[in-house]
């Protein structure tokens, strides 16, 4: 992202759970320099965490790619033993706009985590309660929303009900410390923050801004398919607009752009945030933006795979079917991040050409000890077939995205669909001829595409590792 204002590596490998817990870990080096954030991959906490800002876990792949606006505002940081505790785990992405959205967003970054960690120790110490579960909350197994109550009906489940208003004042701590910090410049510049903390089978959703959580699942036929865990909190929400507007604040679409809704102060067309919740942007922090995150809770059962992290430089170009597809096409844990963010770069070319490419951050978090074999399945396009089939399929996509701030210039979508499957052979044919719809069609260029990522992502590590090599 950009500025708010409308009208003015190496990547390391995954270590094996062995490696993890002798306190084995791979420091991957960032390759940008001091003012794109460059720093080391991992930090300990105090607490006794892990902290990652890039590469891979036995758990997490991570990977950020700067797009072509400039500095990199994304960020994104894994804390392995969350809180001290083997079996939590914090993931975050944070996307930064404004003049010093990457100052914000790593700031962020850096205390959001802190914070939570401390309130929700503290609540442990005082409570002794804040992350244990009764035999009745064992029994809920869907998930909990804001409001309190799961799709049966059932009372808050206990875990999510004792963190929610330490996680609520985590926030506007930050939110208020960052407003005092004159290093920050935060009027008119932000960040979004989406992030999960998983212990053990329970999963919290944290959400602010337009960032977003997808959950990679099974359904009943074994398909790997989405759920999106959060709302892309957009100022055109109904709930979202009646506050901004109680606020004076006012929410409209430029002409130009009459599909993207923004928030503008009371008596000045400015500074046209197209999200509705945010870190900073204090300029508009009395006209209805606020800092305080959407919650929500769900069991973790069997069926889930992986959760994603993203922020939009990857969905504004890529489906939730599409990401989830192209995560389990991975060939390694390691490279499922780097994997969705070479994706989403070749889409941005294709799919809006007048434009510049977003910056990009993913935090894949896996749920299982190890990767499952992907069932031959219809939409899963049994990825071990298309291993040997190369992709010639073409785009004839003539879309037309703004080439200002994503915050704010958004185009009309219109993308047509590829049809050029002749690389297809033998039964892939037969599978084609089978299927009866274009979303389907879709999803397996998806899957043809991310074969040949793969391949390109694995001549890169052999090549790295060579010239590591010869370093020696």
């Amino acid at each position: 992202m950009g500025g708010c204002c409308s009208i003015d590596v190496r990547f390391g490998r995954y270590t094996d759970e062995d490696m993890e817990e002798r306190g084995y870990y791979e420091y991957c080096e960032d390759d940008d320099d001091d003012d794109n954030g460059g720093e080391a991959g991992v930090k300990f906490a105090e607490s006794g965490a892990t902290v990652r800002f890039q590469g891979s876990s036995f758990r997490t792949s991570m990977f950020t790619q700067q797009g072509k606006k400039g500095i990199n505002q994304d960020a994104m940081t894994v804390w392995e033993r969350f809180t001290g505790e083997r079996d939590t785990i914090f993931c975050g992405v944070f996307d930064g706009h404004g003049p010093s959205g990457h100052k914000i967003s790593r700031y962020v970054r850096d205390n959001l985590p802190l914070k939570l960690s401390s309130s929700i120790k503290q609540l442990q110490t005082h409570n002794g309660v804040a992350t244990r579960v009764g035999k009745k909350d064992r029994k809920q197994t869907s998930s909990c929303t804001e409001k309190g109550h799961d799709d049966h009906g059932n009372d808050k489940n206990h875990f999510f009900r004792s963190l929610q208003a330490s996680i609520v004042q985590s926030f506007k701590e930050v939110d208020e410390e960052l407003s005092v910090d004159s290093a920050m410049d935060g009027y008119c510049s932000g960040t979004t923050s989406v992030n999960v903390i998983k212990k053990g089978e329970h999963l919290l959703i944290t959400n602010l801004g337009d960032s977003r959580a997808v959950l990679g699942t099974r359904d009943d036929k074994n398909q790997i398919v989405p759920v999106q865990l959060t709302v892309d909190l957009k100022p055109n929400l109904p709930n979202e607009a009646e506050r901004i507007k109680n606020c004076r604040g006012r929410v409209f679409a430029l002409d130009e752009e009459p599909d993207v809704y923004r928030i503008w102060m009371a008596d000045e067309d400015c500074p046209g945030l197209a999200m509705a919740r945010a870190f900073g942007d204090f300029c508009l922090k009395d006209y209805g933006l606020i800092s305080v995150p959407e919650i929500s809770y769900r069991k973790i059962t069997s069926k889930d795979e992986f959760v994603v992290l993203a922020s939009d430089g990857i969905w504004d170009v890529l489906s939730n079917n599409e990401v989830v597809k192209i995560v389990s096409c991975a060939k390694k844990r390691s490279l499922a991040a780097k994997l969705l963010v070479y994706r989403a770069v070749r889409t941005w070319k294709t799919k809006y050409p007048g434009s510049r490419i977003d910056d990009c951050a993913v935090v894949v978090l896996f749920l299982k000890n190890r990767q499952p074999f992907l069932n031959k399945s219809m939409s899963d396009v049994s990825c071990n077939s298309i291993n040997q089939v190369e992709i010639a399929s073409s785009h004839s996509c003539r879309s037309f995205r703004s080439d200002g701030d994503r915050d704010t210039i958004l185009g009309n979508l219109k993308v047509d669909l590829p049809e050029d499957y002749s690389a297809l052979k033998g039964d892939d044919v037969m599978m084609v001829q089978e299927l009866n719809n274009k979303h389907s069609l879709t999803l397996i260029q998806s899957a043809l595409v991310a074969n040949q990522d793969n391949k390109l992502l694995e001549q890169e590590e052999e090549k790295e590792g060579t010239g590591h090599r010869k370093e020696q």
